[in-house]
């Protein structure tokens, strides 16, 4: 039923020399009590219960209909706890980092100054919006929620491939997969302990709340709302979970209104006024008085609302400076700088093209890189060298060319893999981890967070919107207690 697979030229999670590490062990031996016929009844329950509660996400563009339903692997990633320890203080570490950054380059711009990270990085940077400089923000917080990711190279060292500061998507499914699992696999959990997911919504609605306007009188009660784009976003269903889990309304732009310089919200009881609002809609399209004019998502007069310092906007309008794929390479500057340490979790070696020295490199190098746009997201605009045509490459070759600020270029990282059981076998696929940090009064990590799996056998694209899937992520609670 399940054989070992040549685990020798990857990092592999569960197996070493063909055998099951030790905090897998016991994962392992309940797997050989299953039958054939078992694993496949639970396989389609499993995916079933996801179509059940439309558990999906939007694919735009698709054929044969947008809807999808992100594929479920019942492996799941166990981290044990000493190695989860060092994760979250990296973590903790580069988002303290990202969001001094933030408030440095809206207000005194000392790294730049400094001559750390060339100027013209932020002030041409698509995302750097001056209407938004010198605001005052609560607690003085760009980030409320980021979404870190994480890959582990041939020798399993963790290294971040992304930073989302924007709006990153997918933490429902790190509840939805723990929901399944239990359900349709409890036997996996009878010989682990592992960190409880229960408690951290809760966590989540406290460090919301905890972002009162400047205005806001401290013995007047708050009022936030989460604010979508409505259902044909591709991350609708997320947004519709984070509004239940955290007891806020779900709204649509037109559900909200702006007077005297506040937003209110539409109710049949009359306006009720809004403190807080966590957007899930991109900045361009917030307020058509100052971004885009054709936005039919914003609010007009919101971004006034918030300079006025009479609401909150969470994330805050404009990170998307700090996590484009160019900045990325400076995030181990911002660590030295704000904090004076070495970081924790080292980027992926990055290559800049608008330096020539380093363009040449890379053109002569295509077929041996990864090439990306730091603007897209979800694997396009992608090269993949070594599983690329020559007539690709001659198609970026031209493209880094004609705009080589908008690329930058990477090893090709052997991402560690772990077994995926789809069709009826198990075969070995690529995997990341996005962990999701919470930044209130303090900082919270989500335990274990989304771990993305390419289950394309041989593919390095995990996205869901390339054909990628989730698994489980478990914590142990502590080295040892998992026998």
């Amino acid at each position: 039923m399940f054989k070992a697979y040549d685990s020798a030229t990857f990092f592999d999670e569960m197996l070493k020399d063909d055998l099951p590490k030790k905090h897998y062990i016991p994962f392992y031996e309940q797997l050989q009590k299953f039958s054939n016929e078992q694993l496949q009844n639970k396989h389609m329950e499993a995916q079933s219960s996801f179509l059940r509660q439309g558990i999906t996400f939007t694919v735009y563009g698709a054929q044969g209909g947008i809807e999808r339903t992100m594929p479920f692997d019942f492996v799941p990633i166990i981290i044990p706890g000493e190695t989860w320890s060092e994760i979250e203080l990296g973590i903790k570490q580069r988002v303290k980092a990202l969001n001094y950054f933030l408030q440095d380059v809206y207000n005194e711009r000392n790294i730049l100054n400094a001559g750390i990270i060339p100027a013209h990085l932020v002030d041409e940077n698509p995302y750097y919006y001056k209407q938004v400089i010198g605001i005052n923000l609560a607690l003085e917080n760009h980030i409320f929620m980021a979404g870190i990711d994480l890959i582990r190279d041939e020798c399993g060292k963790y290294r971040v491939l992304e930073d989302n500061l924007r709006n990153p998507s997918g933490l429902s499914y790190v509840f939805q997969n723990r929901l399944v699992m239990r359900k349709t696999y409890p036997e996996f959990f009878s010989d682990y302990a592992i960190l409880s997911l229960e408690e951290q919504m809760e966590a989540m609605e406290k460090a919301l709340l905890s972002h009162r306007p400047p205005n806001l009188a401290t013995d007047e009660e708050v009022n936030a709302v989460l604010l979508t784009a409505g259902v044909y976003n591709s991350a609708y269903y997320d947004h519709v979970f984070l509004a239940k889990e955290m007891n806020i309304p779900l709204v649509e732009g037109r559900d909200l209104i702006v007077q005297d310089n506040s937003v209110y919200l539409k109710t049949i009881h009359g306006l009720k006024r809004v403190d807080i609002i966590y957007r899930r809609i991109d900045d361009e399209f917030l307020d058509p008085e100052v971004f885009r004019e054709d936005s039919m998502l914003g609010v007009p007069g919101m971004v006034q609302a918030y300079k006025e310092g009479n609401v909150a906007i969470l994330n805050a309008v404009g990170n998307g400076v700090a996590d484009d794929k160019a900045m990325y390479a400076y995030v181990p500057d911002m660590i030295r700088f704000y904090l004076n340490e070495e970081p924790i979790i080292d980027n992926v070696e990055t290559y800049l093209l608008n330096d020539e020295q380093q363009r040449n490199w890379v053109l002569k190098n295509l077929d041996k890189l990864v090439v990306k746009n730091v603007g897209a997201s979800g694997g396009y605009d992608m090269l993949i060298g070594p599983h690329s045509t020559q007539e690709l490459r001659d198609i970026f070759h031209k493209k880094i060319l004609e705009a080589p600020h908008q690329y930058i270029a990477q090893p090709t990282i052997k991402l560690s893999r772990a077994p995926a059981y789809q069709d009826g076998r198990f075969y070995p696929c690529h995997i990341d981890l996005r962990i999701y940090a919470i930044q209130g009064e303090q900082m919270h990590i989500v335990p274990g967070g989304l771990s993305r799996v390419a289950l394309k056998e041989g593919s390095l694209v995990v996205n869901s919107s390339q054909g990628g899937g989730g698994k489980d992520t478990w914590v142990l609670k502590e080295d040892g207690q998992h026998a």
